[in-house]
């Protein structure tokens, strides 16, 4: 099923099912408010919004589905935990830079920002251009409640929705940060999120061993960009819960996210954040020629199955300065 949150003037916004081509929604008012309660009673409240979702698909008792106007399907969550499951962008950012390339047989992973997550058609108020402002398209996932310990075999239990991400970057930021040892705050500002999160079962065969696998597809100021596909995880999603839980339960509305999505042949099909092409240059070139954003660029991101529907909608958001 599809599920996304439309405003209603709260925090959290109001729970709605979403049709399988993203035209028409109905909202599950009865079932749950909203999308965050829904995970905590996932068990007890996922036939009801199946049998929902059944009858938006055929038409009945719907309203026109406006993505535009769609918030974050958790406009705020509990926790949200970054990884770095692409082993060629990091492999790239080590060479280009000449430092050493920290991924070894474990995930990387941060714990960023959750108490706000920006809508997907949302202006991003950045407070300087001088900051390297960068999008870093990624895959995620929002868990259930999961036990310490959980083991890789019994983490993809645990998945209850899919959902795309725009991970923005600060990059000038970044690297005197990293030096603390003491992680992100100022670098990461709030991530974006595509306007409706799915079942595992809407991507058929494209889920497989914890992974989507369909490229993202990029556009930077309407130019195609990159269309990295998500398959070439070196740790699929139940490895990165696994990972997070070693040591702590994960609460019901945890995001956990892949990292920067890149492949191998990125001079091929591109990328996914302008570092990575940044870095490309520097090798390929001497130097990097693509800017970061300024204000006014605009980052377009979306997903498509083979048949042409997109699974999430599109990320598609304009950085702007922050009104004084």
């Amino acid at each position: 099923m599809k599920l996304a949150t439309l405003p209603n003037g709260t925090r959290d916004g109001r729970l709605a099912v979403v049709s399988r081509d993203l035209r028409r929604a109905a909202y599950a008012d009865g079932i749950a408010a909203t999308l965050q309660e829904a995970i905590e009673r996932w068990d007890a409240v996922a036939p009801a919004l199946q049998a929902l979702y059944d009858a938006v698909n055929i038409g009945r008792d719907t309203v026109p589905f406006d993505a535009a106007q769609a918030l974050a399907p958790l406009p705020r969550a509990w926790q949200w935990l970054d990884g770095s499951a692409y082993l060629s962008h990091g492999e790239l950012m080590a060479k280009v830079f000449k430092i050493d390339n920290v991924q070894g047989a474990e995930p990387l992973m941060y714990q960023g920002i959750s108490d706000r997550f920006l809508a997907p058609t949302e202006d991003v108020a950045l407070p300087s251009e001088e900051d390297g402002i960068d999008f870093e398209g990624e895959f995620g996932v929002i868990t259930g409640a999961v036990p310490l310990g959980v083991t890789p075999e019994e983490a993809l239990a645990h998945v209850r929705l899919v959902v795309q991400i725009n991970d923005w970057s600060l990059r000038v930021l970044a690297p005197r940060e990293m030096k603390t040892g003491f992680g992100w705050v100022q670098a990461k500002p709030p991530c974006s999120v595509a306007p409706v999160a799915v079942t595992p079962d809407e991507l058929g065969l494209s889920w497989r061993d914890g992974r989507v696998h369909r490229p993202l597809n990029v556009w930077f100021n309407g130019a195609r960009f990159g269309a990295a596909e998500g398959g070439a995880m070196a740790f699929g999603f139940h490895e990165l819960i696994a990972h997070a839980a070693r040591t702590r339960n994960l609460c019901a509305g945890s995001i956990i996210g892949s990292g920067t999505v890149s492949n191998d042949s990125y001079r091929t099909v591109g990328s996914s954040c302008i570092a990575e092409r940044r870095g490309i240059e520097i090798l390929d070139e001497g130097a990097p020629r693509t800017p970061f954003m300024r204000y006014g660029d605009r980052v377009r991101m979306e997903v498509t199955l083979a048949d042409g529907g997109s699974v999430f909608g599109a990320i598609d958001q304009r950085v702007v300065p922050v009104p004084r």
